[in-house]
Formats: C-alpha cells, sequence, structure tokens
C-alpha cells in the first residue's frame, strides 16, 4: 500500500526505500488505483451524501452492455453529492445491479455503498477499469458543485467487478477540476 501510494520504492534484492517527500502530492488526491471509496480515503467522521436521486429502474441498452445485464435484470439508479467537511466535493452517478446487492436503503446511500458491499455482504473486488476524462459541465454540476456553463469538470468513469467476475458497479464521479485529483505512481520494475 506505501508503494502505491508513492512512499517507498521496493526491489527484490535492493530491499525497500522510503522516497523524498513527493511535492507533486496535494490535499485531496486520490490514488487512481483505489479502491477504498471516498470515505475510507478522506475519514468516514469528515464525508457525508446528499442523496439526490435513488431508484430501481431496467437498464438501457449500454447498460446492460457496460453491467452484463439482461434487459429485463433491474438496477439501482443513484446520484448523490459527497460533501467533504460539509463542502460539495463529488456528484457520483453509480448503478448497480440489483440481484448482487440486496437491500441497499437511503440510510447505507448516507454512508458508504463500499463499506456495506465489503462488510454485510462480503463483496469482494477483482478489478476496475477507469477513464479518466475532463469534461464540460451538466446540470447536476452547475446545480451542487456551483460550476458555470464553462467550468472543466473532471470525470471518472468506472466499471467494478467482483473476483468471481461479475461486473458490480457502473458510475460517473464527476468534480471541480481544483477540487480533486488523482495520482498513480509507477515504478521501472
Amino acid at each position: 500500500m506505501l508503494e502505491q501510494e508513492g512512499f517507498v520504492y521496493k526491489e527484490s534484492g535492493l530491499g525497500t526505500k522510503v522516497l523524498s517527500n513527493l511535492t507533486l502530492l496535494g490535499q485531496h488526491d486520490s490514488p487512481v488505483n483505489s479502491f477504498a471509496g471516498l470515505s475510507a480515503e478522506d475519514g468516514s467522521d469528515r464525508v457525508s451524501s446528499k442523496i439526490i436521486k435513488f431508484e430501481v429502474a431496467f437498464p438501457s441498452a449500454d447498460l446492460c452492455e457496460k453491467l452484463n445485464l439482461d434487459e429485463n435484470d433491474p438496477v439501482y439508479e443513484i446520484i448523490r453529492l459527497r460533501l467533504l467537511d460539509d463542502e460539495p466535493l463529488v456528484i457520483e452517478h453509480t448503478y448497480m445491479p440489483v440481484s448482487p446487492v440486496p437491500a441497499l436503503s437511503k440510510r447505507i446511500l448516507e454512508g458508504s455503498i463500499y463499506s456495506y458491499l465489503h462488510k454485510k455482504l462480503h463483496i469482494k473486488f477483482g478489478g476496475v477499469f477507469r477513464r479518466i476524462k475532463a469534461d464540460l459541465p451538466d446540470k447536476y454540476d452547475r446545480q451542487y458543485l456551483g460550476a458555470n456553463e464553462s467550468t472543466p469538470i473532471l470525470e471518472i468513469e468506472q466499471i467494478v467487478w467482483t473476483n468471481s467476475g461479475v461486473n458490480l458497479e457502473y458510475s460517473r464521479s464527476r468534480n471541480l477540476y481544483n477540487n480533486r485529483s488523482y495520482i498513480m505512481v509507477e515504478t521501472s520494475h
């Protein structure tokens, strides 16, 4: 974990070296390869959620493809505003199939969905595909993040699958360009 976050460098035969202070790290940087979720990264006592939308619906053709679902498999459609220290940080647009995630509730959405998946349902993540891109603001970004029509938005689009190969989540997390960034550390070995 320390290696992934860029604090140490490990190489077989040479041991582990503590890296010098990385001046690129910012206050709200998140590792691009993190599976922890916002509450775990920034502290559940600092993170809260405002539920904008929570419905069960049938998936579109595009969503069926992304989550490997049949058109008759219901999904949760969730839009949440995530706040850090009561300040708007990220808008999350999340879709999850209902069958592997039973009894999802508003109470759970106000906290950590990932905590519910891991601790209550004992679901283990197997991997994630992420695309990071810049975008122009949509109506939710303008209403909840305070963006104007030309404020750059940073979006993380992802599909998360379980260790048994089931696509469990398709989501788009959007934040103002200056509120959050994502880091990745690579080593040459």
